[in-house]
């Protein structure tokens, strides 16, 4: 496939990381662990190059590699760089930018183990991080320290409740480098570089890869930057399966279809609740009352298939009641799921600082899936039922 074809992306789904299928029409999955060479002249020059996929498994995999090149495409983006998971992705980008003595400005409305990650391990090898209310204009920018910043840290739409970050405001800060984590919009939803962004994160396990069968993550940007983060990445260690790519570049091929009815689905319920006296509380960027929805229009290509709600009663007998939707922390696959942010996803933070970013007991995190919108109204209007 040439570099110069424009496609949409709902073709781009379909068509990119095809270049080494040798005609075969799915990626072949190569599970070796190591490849002989046939010369010690290529060997030395495959120990010492950037990023061989047939030399190590820790340096790099063909099916990989694969992978990594359909989700460039879709990003607009040089290169992407995958990883063993999310959290390895931000581990391996942090540790490989920042040394002791940086610092990292980061949004305060982000997934909770990030801030973990911020917040801890980064903080005793003596990176400092000052967390930002990211909603704020200018306030990234205004946090960023002059020849010791070293990395900005935005995640938008931001885990749990959705709130945004203007992306072009992040693109705009000089000397640090920027990093958006874009896991709830998916590639699809928005693409972070076209507005000067220098990299951007994903939680593949989630959306992109979309059926919960793949544990994995990846970093998008300029070849050059990647290079060097791939080269503390090798002995990071956090290294993805070549399986996991397989199946993560199957449920690239479906994003398209998946996102159009889980976006039009969680619409659909937001509009619902927001009309449910039961409910306290409906997050979605695509309602008009979202206090950042015209940021939303001019920034999002979908609204995304994540909400979150506040029940007015027990959030607990809600959940218990429920009968289709289910109980489980992650996001992006075919079933709805449902968790509290508060004993799952930022159950790291302390109750002072799930306060402080806004998180309240009452709120539920909701990934709306592929199920029939009429039954997953009857599902959840059954379970406020149930608190009456």
């Amino acid at each position: 496939m040439s570099a110069d074809d424009q496609w949409r992306p709902a073709t781009d789904v379909i068509a990119g990381g095809r270049d080494h299928n040798d005609g075969s029409l799915t990626t072949p999955l190569w599970p070796a662990a190591v490849w002989e060479t046939s010369s010690e002249a290529e060997l030395a020059a495959l120990a010492t190059g950037h990023r061989p996929d047939r030399f190590y498994g820790r340096y790099g995999n063909p099916t990989v590699t694969a992978f990594c090149d359909a989700v460039a495409r879709l990003e607009g983006t040089e290169d992407s760089l995958a990883f063993a998971s999310g959290m390895g992705a931000l581990a391996s980008v942090v540790l490989a930018l920042c040394s002791s003595g940086d610092h990292i400005v980061a949004t305060e409305h982000i997934y909770g183990g990030t801030s973990a990650f911020l917040r801890g391990p980064a903080a005793r090898l003596g990176i400092e991080t000052t967390f930002v209310d990211g909603r704020t204009p200018g306030a990234m920018a205004a946090a960023v320290r002059p020849g010791r910043t070293m990395l900005v840290i935005a995640e938008t739409p931001a885990n749990p409740r959705l709130n945004l970050v203007d992306l072009d405001e992040v693109g705009a800060i000089s000397g640090p480098f920027t990093m958006v984590d874009s896991t709830f919009a998916t590639p699809l939803g928005q693409r972070p570089a076209d507005h000067g962004v220098d990299l951007v994160l994903h939680s593949v396990t989630k959306g992109i890869a979309g059926h919960n069968d793949v544990t994995m993550g990846l970093v998008a940007g300029e070849r050059e930057l990647l290079d060097s983060i791939w080269a503390y990445g090798v002995l990071h260690g956090a290294t993805p399966s070549p399986f996991d790519a397989m199946l993560a570049l199957r449920g690239l091929r479906t994003l398209d279809v998946r996102m159009d009815r889980q976006c039009a689905t969680a619409l659909e319920l937001a509009q619902r609740m927001s009309n449910d006296p039961r409910i306290a509380g409906v997050d979605y960027p695509g309602l008009d009352s979202h206090p950042q929805h015209d940021l939303a229009v001019t920034q999002l290509r979908r609204f995304g298939s994540m909400l979150a709600l506040e029940v007015r009663d027990d959030p607990e007998r809600f959940l218990d009641a429920l009968r289709l939707v289910r109980r489980a922390t992650s996001l992006g696959g075919p079933e709805t799921l449902v968790c509290r942010p508060i004993t799952t996803s930022h159950v790291s933070l302390s109750p002072e600082e799930q306060k402080a970013i806004g998180i309240r007991s009452g709120h539920i995190r909701m990934s709306v899936g592929l199920e029939h919108v009429d039954d997953l109204w009857a599902d959840i209007a059954a379970a406020l039922d149930a608190q009456e």
